[in-house]
């Protein structure tokens, strides 16, 4: 296996020095793979006889008119690389990588062939690729990648609406209620009750004391959910569950939403909430992270502190001001607001993050980890029970 300090020049070099330098292992061969993809269909490795695939040290290249290998790993898609690029290399290397795609090796399928987004079934790694190259695409291919957007989200609401109308949902106890309501009805307690006037003859039983059990509430005063979400490349997948999850929670009794977006600015969507697809297609993804600037600005939107949750969805990578990012999380944890610090809000739930961070927030009373949207639907309506 290639030294770690070789890496990045192994990676330069490509898969011919391979068998000079060593093998790649982890991260740095997915991110030799991406990089295969694209710049090994160079019409100039074809023409020197270069095989991207291998290699020797004595200066004689494999030969081939095949530049790829037939015992490598399968194919990326073009959706697949799209998502790896933006999972594995910083901002300016992605955006050198997609220009190389759209410009050099004129890969049409990423943002001009309306055919291809239209023979792609809808999915979330596809909206992740629209949301991620969007501004790179001409009006004809945005409006049909609109449609993918509004296709998903749609997807993504039904499922998510039950869960949320789940963690949300009174409960029922087992105390009697004088209210005959028949989603209260008590058909075990009904029984028990009645016992005394079953007819063993007639093999039925007579109910003259129906039972009926009370519910209880789970949201009986007026609560804030502040939801701060990072718009930087790799959280796109917790930006997307953020909007529809926000316009879920949006209308509860007893709950007011407000949803923020932030890079190293500051963007309010939450006049938008109500419609996510259209909020998606607002967010600039990329660009730098002040942390702290969208904390001050979420603690300034607070009401009531005890009363209120601020839900900051972040990978906790700050490029502003670290300290300042501690000082207005101890702020708030002072103040008794909840301060949820979420390194991923998606379905997988796997967050990869800055721990030296999380750990600083956790430690002034910030509760730290990574949720699916029914699991902070559940944390809210636990807070608000309480």
């Amino acid at each position: 296996m290639i030294p770690p300090d070789l890496e990045r020049w192994r990676l330069v070099l490509g898969s011919p020095a391979g068998a000079c330098m060593g093998g790649l292992g982890g991260a740095a061969a997915e991110q030799d793979a991406a990089l295969d993809w694209l710049y090994g269909r160079d019409p100039d490795l074809g023409r020197r006889g270069v095989r991207r695939g291998g290699g020797s040290c004595d200066g004689d290249p494999a030969r081939s008119d095949d530049r790829t290998g037939g015992d490598g790993p399968s194919k990326l898609t073009t959706v697949d690389w799209l998502d790896a690029v933006h999972r594995l290399f910083p901002k300016e290397t992605i955006e050198r990588l997609e220009r190389d795609a759209v410009e050099r090796y004129e890969i049409h399928e990423i943002v001009t062939d309306p055919a291809v987004l239209e023979r792609i079934e809808p999915d979330e790694a596809l909206l992740r690729a629209v949301l991620r190259t969007k501004h790179l695409m001409n009006p004809e291919v945005l409006a049909l990648a609109r449609k993918i957007v509004e296709a998903v989200v749609r997807q993504l609401m039904e499922r998510l609406a039950t869960e949320v109308r789940q963690a949300f949902h009174g409960t029922r106890t087992r105390r009697p209620s004088r209210i005959r309501n028949s989603r209260n009805f008590d058909f075990h307690g009904t029984v028990r009750a009645n016992l005394d006037h079953y007819r063993p003859d007639e093999r039925r039983l007579y109910i003259e004391n129906p039972r009926f059990v009370s519910r209880t509430r789970r949201h009986v005063e007026q609560w804030q959910m502040i939801l701060l979400v990072d718009q930087s490349g790799s959280m796109v997948g917790s930006v997307v569950h953020a909007a529809v999850t926000a316009a879920c929670l949006w209308g509860l009794p007893g709950l007011k939403t407000h949803l923020v977006a932030f890079d190293t600015s500051v963007v309010d969507l939450t006049s938008d909430v109500t419609d996510p697809a259209e909020l998606l297609m607002k967010v600039q993804l990329g660009g730098g992270t002040d942390i702290a600037r969208a904390v001050a600005y979420g603690a300034g939107l607070v009401e009531n502190p005890r009363r209120s949750i601020v839900a900051l969805i972040t990978d906790f990578y700050e490029g502003g001001d670290q300290h300042r990012l501690v000082r207005e999380v101890r702020r708030l944890v002072q103040q008794g607001t909840q301060v949820l610090g979420l390194a991923a809000l998606d379905e997988e739930a796997n967050p990869s993050y800055d721990r030296g961070m999380a750990q600083r927030l956790a430690d002034e009373g910030a509760h730290v980890g990574a949720m699916t949207p029914g699991q902070l639907a559940e944390f809210v309506a636990e807070r608000m029970g309480r």
